[in-house]
């Protein structure tokens, strides 16, 4: 059985105290496995450039390792995201996470002078992404004519000593055909589809993967959902909430349905507290059972 990782989201920018960098290093000592960020650059919230945030981190930890959840292929040449992961897995050594999607915000995607693209095009874009990406990893003088990107004899070293995961966090049927085809993770998120549909969601990923001649246990599945400890709190279809027994029981269900990973978005009065808090009462029960 594929071993179970626990990650957890960090805000994107100090708020009500809470600094992420200060977060992520506790995470490492409670022994989470690796810390998330989110990319929203022009949400209109303060926020970090996410990959400068998690260089950050990296450097000031040793152990966690660090995802991206998940940058927008829009926002950025795929060339220099393949420079990007391949610079911070190194300097890091191997603890980078490349997640991508294929882009949620049409405003934010075009405040910062991205195209206007069709739900088709940005899945297109995205697996035209993961081929440059892939192949600017692994080849010298790689040329890709793509119709959102085309690459000329494109050679970057150094080259990652070690294969860095991809994860997508894709929903529709033909996003879920690429992460089959040619990602190393799946990450969606609880309450952007009902939890019935994840094993059929899932069942599309392992059929693509078998066409293109890949195993499908290779893909890890990883959720990222809200998680709320208190006695008081009650589940919702978008976070798993209650007390610290029952956090874990639907958790356990969930891991019954595939998942091998979680990426807690903690609430909670402070998040440090919360973090500890999940730290004692929940991961040592997962892992004892997963």
């Amino acid at each position: 059985m594929t071993e179970l990782i626990i990650g957890v989201g960090l805000p994107s920018f100090p708020a009500s105290g809470e600094d992420p960098i200060e977060l992520a290093a506790e995470a490492e000592r409670l022994g989470y496995d690796f810390v998330s960020a989110a990319d929203h650059p022009a949400a209109g919230d303060p926020s970090y450039e996410t990959a400068t945030m998690l260089t950050w981190i990296a450097a000031r930890t040793s152990r966690i390792k660090v995802a991206s959840r998940v940058l927008a292929v829009p926002l950025r040449r795929p060339a220099m995201v393949a420079k990007l992961a391949t610079s911070l897995d190194v300097l890091s050594d191997g603890r980078f996470i490349l997640g991508l999607g294929a882009g949620y915000s049409d405003e934010e995607i075009t405040a910062v002078g991205g195209p206007t693209l069709s739900p088709g095009a940005k899945i297109d874009g995205l697996e035209e992404a993961l081929q440059v990406i892939r192949g600017a990893w692994t080849q010298s003088g790689f040329s890709n004519d793509g119709h959102h990107y085309t690459v000329r004899n494109l050679t970057m070293e150094p080259r990652p000593p070690h294969a860095v995961p991809i994860w997508l966090g894709s929903f529709g049927p033909r996003a879920l055909a690429v992460t089959g085809r040619l990602a190393d993770g799946w990450i969606p998120s609880l309450g952007y589809m009902p939890v019935e549909q994840i094993p059929a969601m899932r069942s599309r990923i392992d059929a693509a993967a078998q066409s293109a001649g890949r195993r499908p246990e290779q893909i890890r599945s990883i959720l990222n959902l809200s998680v709320r400890i208190d006695n008081d709190a009650h589940p919702q279809p978008d976070a798993i909430a209650g007390s610290a027994p029952q956090v874990v029981s639907q958790l356990q269900k969930l891991r019954d349905m595939g998942f091998t990973g979680f990426n807690f978005m903690l609430s909670g009065p402070e998040r440090k507290i919360a973090l500890l808090q999940a730290a004692d009462e929940v991961l040592p029960e997962l892992r004892r059972t997963g």
